[in-house]
């Protein structure tokens, strides 16, 4: 057996030792491995070149886009050559399409392009990869953690197959725990796992599983650190050995917080900010503030967190509680003033005030419903006696002639015309009964009634 020190000491990390050889040890991602799957058929030594297809792998980090790779690279007996779009250029890629090329005609072997971070790539850099791909020269591995329609070019696309990587569960992170604890290419049995520090660690995961691999080597150096500082202080006894157990203290001193799937200009930012407004919109304040805490924890700026629930309180709330823009507003004024990390307490004050409140979407869809006829030309001419009258000639046009002002009337309304001609008696604002707008509702129908419900 290995000693704990050549283990956890200077050695290649435990996640890339543990990378399976073979598709078989791949933990999680059965929907992609079933029998006659084109990932099977890849790492099939057996099945013939002509026809396979290349390959674009989307999913979050830890997920297996590598490991399935290279799997598929030891298994099927293809040549394999990895890049890197951090690193490589338009320069690279030509060249292993030429000794492609070479390997093909001179010796008839197929060579397996690995590409990860693909959306790294700019346009011109994918499109040195379209020679290759569509004419056999190699086969393509792409691996993205950003969504491909908007990373990936077209004509890649198309002819290239999209497999979507899923997080992994608690059970498959649970067997890639237990296997690297025991397997020689892990740690050996060097350590055991308690119960508890084994549920730590495949939650802090969050389905990645190299963020488990990685919370265990560090959790078992600082368990074997603790035992190795017990032997120091022992009075030379001769004693059993004893196997070092990992516990939830150590997880927790070697893991700082879980791994928040959050990319800021990415797929996530999007969802999760969806989420946020849709969960607001719905009345439960409890997924808001669970949406707001995974922004505020992924490093969100905090002002596009206000902006976004002043945008809730216009759209959503709208007149049903004319006090929640005024609220989303002092939220984003205190975040400006105050700045992070307290800001956050004035953004769950806003976000649990639009959640809880009444809601209304009546002015939004008004004003929407006015721009559509405005864009399919439904304007018409200002009413004359609504023009500006102040301009010298202005009353020789008749501009201003037969206004009435309204405050001079006992309700301070009086039947007249606002809208053009062409519009006359088109309503936008239709309010619901529902908060404040019950109120506007009930005062709307009667202001209609002596306007003369035009």
């Amino acid at each position: 057996m290995s000693s704990p020190s050549a283990l956890l000491s200077g050695q290649t990390p435990l996640a890339v030792r543990m990378r399976p050889v073979s598709l078989d040890e791949v933990a999680g991602q059965r929907h992609l491995l079933r029998a006659g799957s084109p990932i099977v058929a890849l790492a099939d030594p057996e099945a013939s070149s002509p026809g396979a297809v290349s390959i674009i792998l989307w999913g979050p980090p830890g997920t297996g886009k590598t490991t399935l790779a290279q799997a598929i690279a030891r298994s099927s007996g293809r040549r394999f050559v990895e890049l890197s779009a951090i690193t490589a250029g338009v320069k690279d890629v030509r060249e292993v399409m030429q000794e492609a090329i070479t390997q093909r005609d001179l010796y008839g072997q197929t060579t397996i392009l690995f590409l990860d971070e693909i959306h790294r790539f700019t346009k011109a850099q994918q499109d040195a990869l379209l020679p290759g791909v569509e004419n056999g020269w190699v086969i393509l591995i792409a691996a993205t953690t950003e969504n491909p329609s908007f990373s990936v070019i077209s004509p890649l696309l198309s002819r290239s197959l999209l497999l979507t990587l899923q997080p992994l569960t608690d059970d498959d992170i649970g067997v890639l725990v237990d296997r690297a604890v025991s397997d020689a290419r892990g740690l050996s049995g060097t350590v055991a796992l308690s119960d508890e520090a084994r549920s730590a660690l495949i939650r802090l995961a969050s389905g990645d599983a190299r963020r488990a691999l990685t919370g265990l080597e560090a959790a078992a150096a600082v368990a074997l650190s603790h035992a190795a500082a017990f032997e120091a202080d022992d009075d030379g006894e001769d004693r059993e050995m004893v196997v070092p157990e990992v516990t939830a203290d150590d997880v927790a001193q070697a893991v700082d917080k879980a791994l928040l799937r959050y990319d800021r200009q990415g797929d996530e930012h999007y969802d999760v900010i969806s989420a946020f407004i849709k969960s607001i919109r719905g009345s439960d304040p409890d997924a808001a503030l669970h949406y707001l805490a995974r922004m505020i924890e992924a490093g969100e700026d905090p002002r596009f967190i206000a902006r976004r629930l002043v945008i809730s309180a216009s759209e959503d709330v709208g007149l049903a509680d004319p006090q929640a823009l005024g609220i989303a507003v002092a939220a984003a004024d205190a975040v400006a003033f105050i700045g992070m990390p307290e800001g956050r307490i004035p953004l769950a004050e806003a976000t649990v005030y639009l959640a809880t409140t009444a809601k209304s979407n009546a002015a939004y869809v008004g004003i929407d419903a006015a721009i559509a006829d405005i864009r399919a030309g439904g304007f018409g001419r200002v009413p004359l006696h609504l023009r500006d009258a102040h301009y010298p000639g202005a009353k020789r046009l008749g501009h201003g002639r037969g206004y009435r002002y309204a405050h001079d009337s006992e309700f301070g309304i009086v039947p007249q015309q606002y809208l053009p001609d062409e519009l006359d008696g088109r309503h936008y604002y239709e309010p619901k009964n529902l908060g404040a707008e019950r109120d506007i509702s009930a005062r709307l129908e009667r202001i209609r009634r002596i306007l003369g419900d035009r």
